[in-house]
């Protein structure tokens, strides 16, 4: 990556292009230094929560989910590029990184939401429609923040304007 290829608004240190340079060729973007496999581990509870209603057992597999940092999942993803993508993370430009970690801070806040709300929801004895339709709604919000993340990793700095965000989740 040579500095002119760095996207307009978001300035690059030497630092930053040496990175780029050490990620070329990963899975790893070169201008975020962020890697789309840190979402699988949202999109395998997102496909546990969505199950749920279907097949209630599943809930005690949402409720063993915890969060992982970035860093920690790709060091036991046993993933070849893992322990790279751990380690550049820290020099992730703050333009994509911060905005990336506040959209895994709701996403880790609405999982635990959504599995109590279930959790609750199915010990009342509700039926299951309902159970269904009371999910919907933070199930959709955890699939457009999963989005939202996905294109931050990517580098669309359109994605990065808060009320962008907030238009996008209803807020």
């Amino acid at each position: 990556m040579h500095m002119a290829d760095v996207q307009p608004g978001i300035e690059a240190t030497k630092t930053d292009v040496d990175w780029s340079k050490r990620v070329e060729g990963t899975m790893i973007n070169p201008a975020t230094l962020l890697a789309t496999d840190y979402l699988n581990h949202f999109n395998e509870v997102l496909m546990l929560l969505q199950m749920v209603p279907d097949m209630p057992d599943m809930l005690e597999d949402c409720k063993e989910w915890r969060p992982k940092t970035y860093a920690q999942h790709f060091l036991d993803s046993g993933l070849t590029d893992g322990p790279l993508a751990a380690e550049a993370y820290p020099h992730s430009p703050p333009a994509f990184k911060l905005p990336f970690e506040a959209i895994v801070k709701q996403m880790d806040d609405l999982i635990f939401e959504t599995t109590a709300v279930l959790e609750e929801a199915i010990g009342s004895g509700q039926e299951m429609e309902r159970v269904k339709h009371r999910t919907e709604p933070a199930i959709g919000t955890l699939q457009t923040l999963n989005q939202l993340a996905d294109s931050i990793i990517h580098g669309d700095t359109s994605t990065l304007d808060q009320a962008k965000i907030d238009q996008m989740l209803g807020d």
